[in-house]
This record gives C-alpha cells, sequence and structure tokens, in this order.
C-alpha cells in the first residue's frame, strides 16, 4: 500500500513536535469517562455566572415588583406558576447543556494500537489532529477553548461554557427556547403591569418607590426585549442546522458534504432521542442514541488490505491525515 497525504482545511498547526506519537498519551480509562464534564475557562465560567444572575433578577422582578402586590390572586398565582416553571426548565437546560460531554473524541488515541484496531480498508482517509494527538471522525472540529475535538461541532458558546455538539446540542436548543419564553412572558407582564400603574395609584401597584420601581421595570424590559431576539435566532439557527444535517462550522467554511445526511424529521429525532413525546421538552431525560462507531471504523479487511506496522509509524511521525490507496 501507499500513503499520500491528504490535504484539508483544518485550523490546525503543522508542527512537528505535535506529531510525534510518543507525545500522545494513551486514551483514558473506562473509570475515568464516567467524571463530570467542566470546562475550566474564565470567560465562559464568568458568562455562566451571568446568565443565572440574569435569570434570577427577571424572577425577582417578576415575583416581588409586579405578582406579589398585585390585588388578583388568581392572575398572580397562574403567572408566577408559569414563569417559574419555564425559568427553572431554562436553568435545568443550561445545567445539562454546560456539564454534558458535548461529543469529545478521546484524547492521545493516534496511538499504533488504535490504528491497527481501525483495520483501515483501501481507499478510506483518517486525520490525526496534532493538538490533542487524536484520530478525527469526519465532521469533528478541534475547540481551542476545551482544547478537544467535538464530534459534528457546530459552536463553542461561552454562555454555556461549553461547545455545542453532537451530545448536547438538545439541551442547548431547550435553553434557548425556555429563555425566549421567559423573555416574551416577561415582557407581557410588565406591559400589563405598566397599564395597572397608570390607572391605578403608582404608590399602590408596587412594594418598591414609584422612581424604584419604574427603573425595575426599564431593566427588566430591555432584559426582556435583548436576550428574546437573541435566543429566538440562536433557536431558529440551531433547529435550521439539524433539519438540515449541517452544522454552523460546516455552514460557514461551505463544506460539501461527505457525509448521508438525516434531514427533516429524522434529523429531529436523532438530535433529541427518538420519537416525539414530552421528553423532548424535558432536560432531564437522556439521549436515547447509540454510541457511533470509533473514528475511522470500518468492517473487518483482508489481511493484505490493512496498513503495515510501517505505514502506521509514517503516519503517525510524518502527517496529519493519510488515504490508503491500493495495495
Amino acid at each position: 500500500m501507499m500513503l499520500t497525504p491528504v490535504h484539508r482545511f483544518r485550523d490546525i498547526e503543522r508542527k512537528p513536535e505535535y506529531l510525534q506519537p510518543e507525545k500522545c498519551v494513551p486514551p483514558p480509562s473506562r473509570a475515568s469517562l464516567g467524571t463530570m464534564w467542566f470546562i475550566r475557562d474564565g470567560c465562559g465560567i464568568a458568562c455562566a455566572v451571568v446568565t443565572w444572575m440574569l435569570v434570577f433578577y427577571a424572577d425577582f422582578v417578576v415575583l416581588l415588583v409586579m405578582l406579589v402586590p398585585s390585588r388578583d390572586y388568581i392572575y398572580s398565582v397562574i403567572n408566577g406558576t408559569l414563569f417559574n416553571t419555564l425559568a427553572f426548565l431554562a436553568l435545568a437546560s443550561h445545567f445539562r447543556a454546560m456539564l454534558t460531554d458535548p461529543g469529545a473524541v478521546p484524547k492521545g488515541n493516534a496511538t499504533k494500537e488504535f490504528i491497527e484496531s481501525l483495520q483501515l480498508k483501501p481507499g478510506q482517509v483518517v486525520y490525526k489532529c496534532p493538538k490533542c494527538c487524536s484520530i478525527k471522525p469526519d465532521r469533528a472540529h478541534h475547540c481551542s477553548v476545551c482544547k478537544r475535538c467535538i464530534r459534528k461541532m457546530d459552536h463553542h458558546c461561552p454562555w454555556v461554557n461549553n461547545c455545542v455538539g453532537e451530545n448536547n446540542q438538545k439541551y442547548f436548543v431547550l435553553f434557548t427556547m425556555y429563555i425566549a419564553l421567559i423573555s416574551l412572558h416577561a415582557l407581557i407582564m410588565v406591559g400589563f403591569h405598566f397599564l395597572y400603574c397608570f390607572e391605578e395609584d403608582w404608590t399602590k401597584c408596587s412594594s418598591f418607590s414609584p422612581p424604584t420601581t419604574v427603573i425595575l421595570l426599564i431593566l427588566l424590559c430591555f432584559e426582556a426585549l435583548l436576550f428574546l431576539i437573541f435566543t429566538s435566532v440562536m433557536f431558529g439557527t440551531q433547529v435550521h442546522s439539524i433539519c438540515t444535517d449541517e452544522t454552523g462550522i460546516e455552514r460557514l467554511k461551505n463544506q460539501k458534504p461527505t457525509w448521508e445526511r438525516i434531514s427533516g424529521w429524522e434529523g429531529m429525532r436523532a438530535a433529541f432521542g427518538g420519537a416525539f413525546s414530552l421528553a423532548w421538552l424535558s432536560p432531564f431525560s437522556n439521549l436515547d442514541c447509540k454510541s457511533p462507531p470509533p473514528a475511522g471504523a470500518a468492517a473487518a479487511a483482508p489481511a493484505s488490505a490493512i496498513m503495515t506496522q510501517e505505514e502506521i509509524e509514517q503516519f503517525l511521525a510524518r502527517d496529519v491525515a493519510i488515504q490508503v490507496l491500493h495495495e
């Protein structure tokens, strides 16, 4: 067999020191795979904290400024229950999106043993990421913040302090949807409260002074309007990506699909983990998806079509991509 470099735009540094196989650590053990996923990025952690604080601020204004002083008990109970339920689901979705492994490729699996286990056939292309010493599956991209290759990476979102990828896209979609809903709900309640205060005495429509009430309501109105627009756009973008089976990175790079697309309703079923049910709307339901095969995995090939030890070592030491052309 002959090895030929295959060059594609992958946003990677081709520095020789990254390509030495002895620099690659072995794949993590099975015991370590169950550990919690959390990205230690200062900017992302700050954005995540700000997100929670903004939701708590909105809840504070809705409850203590608008609903508790209201004379209509039924109106307060219904809207308070609805708003807090949506806010709880939004924060739960944010929590799951932040702490769920988005689909990270095992770090340091570019080893002789792993490549031998792939049993590569003639015509197959294998990519190696020189930054994390991993064999990259198709449609995987390296994230400079997570410092890992992520399967079906859409983008890295600082607001959830994580990448949006194959395993947590559902939770990110739910997060944007619930934030958009509570933002719309807050805007509607602010509008009704202003009308109520204009018709009644301002000192009776809130437990705070009129200037403080106006400032709190205006800030909530600005926050709700801003996040309604932002999260609605993100929600629509994510649903479009799922239905067209094209990630944000693939769309920006204008990549021609080399995979069999799963579009429309089938794409939604794959992203949300099965047939449509109430579990789609729950951030507590796990994705019922089969794990994808290892990068480059294929059916067993004849011994004459499998890479030799010498060819594997050439791949590990020379380049980031090879194509097995012929025997």
